[in-house]
């Protein structure tokens, strides 16, 4: 059983319509290298975060242009896309969502990001994405030929419960889309693809968003296909750029059997030690 894919590296723009065109663009071209799953970044629609000047730009599912044009690029070619998020308009605030996509151009699955960026970081860049979006609630899994997958966005990679129940469910790919900042990408971005590749025996896809944005912020790229071993199979080196990585399927269950840790996993009770001093007084 094996499963081509690709990971589709952006540099999204505050303009929808010119990202749906550059999306096209790339998604087309990784379809024509034979992947039939293809993956683009989280917010790939809008890269805006001044939420004013975005305001008039974010629209609902059934107007967004991104979504219409990969649906339509997904049933021309055949493949299944994953729009590895969206911001659209949902209720009072917005969803940064996932849509799979299937390969007649319907949609398969949505995810909306479950956990929300809202930190500090050292260099004094601040998010609060729980201003602007609702989260969600509800972990998915989706087909994708003889593969079951996993959805996730961003900040989820840090969370590792999650994956850890989408693969006892059955998963044996995650998708990990991602905005990550160049501050966080830099320390982080490899050590959290390939753990949670290997503590899970999964496959990770995890497309990425890359370069100085007109927005200010600055992201670090660094698109991955990890093995279950946590062996990178593929990583973007440029922007805009496609990779692409044939995933043998059935590693996922030698992998697991070599290392079975979610067989393996055992309940347990906490004690705490009082501190000595403290035992002592008593």
């Amino acid at each position: 059983m094996s499963l081509r894919v690709a990971a589709v590296q952006m540099r999204s723009t505050p303009r929808p319509q010119e990202n749906a065109d550059e999306a096209v663009r790339l998604v087309k071209e990784a379809a024509g290298a034979g992947a039939t799953y293809v993956q683009t970044p989280e917010i790939t629609n809008i890269c805006q975060r001044r939420k004013a000047e975005a305001e008039p730009l974010v629209t609902t599912e059934e107007n967004e242009p991104v979504l219409a044009a990969l649906r339509g690029v997904a049933a021309e070619a055949g493949i299944h896309v994953h729009i590895g998020s969206l911001v659209v308009r949902d209720g009072a605030k917005w969803a940064n969502r996932s849509f799979l996509i299937a390969p007649d151009g319907s949609v398969a699955a949505r995810y909306d990001k479950i956990h929300m960026f809202d930190v500090d970081l050292p260099d004094g860049d601040r998010y609060r994405e729980s201003d602007t979006y609702t989260p969600g609630e509800t972990a998915v899994l989706a087909p994708v030929g003889e593969a079951t997958l996993g959805l996730s966005i961003c900040f989820d990679l840090r969370f590792p419960r999650l994956y850890e129940a989408l693969a006892m469910e059955g998963a044996d790919v995650v998708a990990a889309p991602a905005a990550f900042t160049a501050v966080t990408g830099a320390a982080h971005w490899h050590l959290l693809v390939r753990t949670r590749a290997v503590e899970n025996g999964v496959f990770v896809v995890a497309a990425a968003q890359e370069g100085l944005h007109e927005d200010g912020r600055r992201t670090y790229g660094h698109s991955l296909v990890v093995d279950p071993w946590g062996r990178i199979l593929a990583e973007a080196t440029g922007t805009p750029s496609v990779i692409v990585a044939d995933l043998d399927l059935s590693q996922v269950g030698l992998v697991r059997a070599q290392v079975p840790v979610l067989t393996a996993r055992r309940g347990f009770s906490l004690a705490r030690v009082e501190p000595s001093a403290k035992r002592t007084a008593s």
